[in-house]
């Protein structure tokens, strides 16, 4: 699924963004990380009795910090040699390093003051601040004795108090979709939607299917569903709907998605993603997502015969990224893997 979503973020920035959604691609990220998460914390207090906050801290640091670290190194290094455009300033360096880029470049960026290509952080931005806040809130209500069933009441009001949120800002006077778009207020409930689905349905804890369950009616209805739904996100092109129910309604179609392709992970189309070679993209995709974007602004400025040929464009920059991503896991991402082991 990672793979799936660094594909349709490239292949989007490389020049078919009219075509292909790359917002899509950042929403399946945001949902799989909620999934991921709520389902490690919950695996890890099943096997202790308790969740373990700091070392859960500890492992974030030592999985997202040192790629980003390195990238922005790139970046910034690339912008003093004059080969990619943009700016530097010690506001912009330090909101990208401590993930506020998405507020910062939303109220406090006067323009020009980060590296090309550097915007996508306003997404990790998202992502972490839900991890400074998610599991604190998940300890407190497990020690409340909630039960799992209200614990998923709690979470689903908190995704109807952020669809209630962006229809407010939506209809506000001078609107401006970025607003909604980039924001942690307004977008984290597409990650809470993956914590839902962890909780309330998690194919994990499925009893082992022998036959394809896609085939089975109810199944395929679902699926179906979601799928139309999902179109109907992608094509419905109101500014209001865009800014509000689309993305609860991506939450919700991805719920059956997620949760048929781990339940049925051993038939197709599914056992796609199993593949080597997906698998393996999907460990780079995070590399991958933080130097692409500057990768396809460096061809754009220095390269522009390379960029007019999108397809071209297209393969190239999911080269460059992919190897860089391939040499941070050997020589950076390596040594933190073993530091992350300690603290399991």
């Amino acid at each position: 699924m990672r793979a799936i979503s660094i594909s349709i973020v490239l292949v989007s920035h490389a020049g078919y963004g009219g075509v292909v959604p790359g917002g899509l691609g950042v929403t399946i990220f945001f949902f799989l990380s909620g999934y991921l998460i709520t389902t490690l914390l919950m695996d890890e207090r099943e096997r202790s009795g308790r969740i373990d906050v700091g070392k859960f801290y500890l492992r974030r640091v030592f999985r997202l910090f040192p790629p980003l670290l390195v990238t922005l190194v790139i970046a910034y290094s690339l912008v003093i040699l004059g080969l990619l455009d943009g700016g530097i300033s010690w506001a912009g360096v330090l909101a990208q390093l401590f993930y506020f880029a998405n507020y910062y470049g939303l109220f406090f960026d006067p323009g020009n003051t980060t590296a090309a290509g550097t915007g996508i952080l306003w997404s990790l931005a998202v992502e972490e601040h839900f991890y400074m806040i998610y599991p604190a809130v998940l300890v407190g209500l497990v020690a409340l004795r909630l039960s799992g069933r209200r614990i998923v009441v709690v979470l689903a009001i908190a995704c109807l108090a952020a669809l209630a949120w962006r229809m407010y800002l939506a209809g506000l006077p001078n609107f401006h979709t970025e607003r909604t778009y980039y924001s942690s207020d307004t977008r984290v409930d597409s990650i809470v939607f993956g914590c839902l689905l962890a909780l309330a349905a998690n194919p994990r804890a499925a009893t082992a299917e022998t036959s394809n369950p896609l085939l089975q009616h109810t199944s395929a209805m679902l699926l179906a569903a979601a799928a139309i739904v999902m179109v109907m996100t992608i094509v419905w092109r109101d500014a209001y709907f865009r800014e509000t129910f689309r993305y609860s309604l991506q939450g919700l179609a991805l719920m059956p998605v997620f949760y048929f392709a781990i339940k049925g992970a051993a038939h197709f189309p599914f056992t796609l993603l199993n593949h080597p070679w997906v698998a393996r993209i999907g460990v780079y995709s995070y590399a991958m997502y933080l130097i692409h974007y500057i990768v396809i602004n460096l061809i754009e400025k220095n390269a522009p015969w390379l960029a007019t040929a999108k397809p071209l464009l297209v393969l190239v920059a999911f080269a460059i990224a992919a190897l860089y991503a391939a040499i941070l896991d050997v020589f950076v991402d390596s040594y933190f893997r073993r530091l992350r082991k300690k603290f399991h």
